[in-house]
């Protein structure tokens, strides 16, 4: 639940740096942000999956470059479940989910290294960090 809970917060994070590079992207509030966070995670487990394999064959022509647009069209998505998070125009809803990717893995590796994540986690993800350091 608590590594839930900080892929969510990260997540957010990334968002409002989202909000700040990607023009078309705005995000009201920090609560938005957080509930944006869930929203995407939900469409991409759920929505993602469904849209990835009916556009399989328009992706296969064009060597998989089409799955951008697939990303685009889920973040949008949840930018509709969200009062508070909009996305307008065609390069906010192509660049944003890069710029999300990009984000949350600097966000990610940042708080990793600074070990804030494995002190709230406890031991196990200790356990974890050392083997995956070997």
């Amino acid at each position: 639940m608590l590594g839930f809970f900080l892929t969510t917060l990260i997540s957010a994070l990334g968002l409002l740096v989202v909000d700040l590079a990607v023009p078309g992207v705005t995000i009201a509030t920090f609560p938005a942000a957080l509930l944006a966070a869930i929203s995407i995670g939900l469409v991409n487990s759920f929505i993602k999956p469904v849209l990835s394999v009916l556009s399989l064959p328009i992706n296969l022509l064009t060597l998989g470059s089409f799955s951008l647009l697939v990303n685009g069209v889920c973040f949008w998505l949840a930018s509709l479940l969200v009062p508070g998070f909009t996305v307008h125009g065609l390069l906010a809803i192509v660049l944003a989910p890069v710029a999300l990717s990009l984000a949350s893995t600097f966000l990610n590796k940042y708080f990793t290294q600074r070990g804030i994540g494995q002190s709230l986690l406890g031991s196990n993800s200790e356990a974890v960090l050392e083997v995956g350091e070997r």
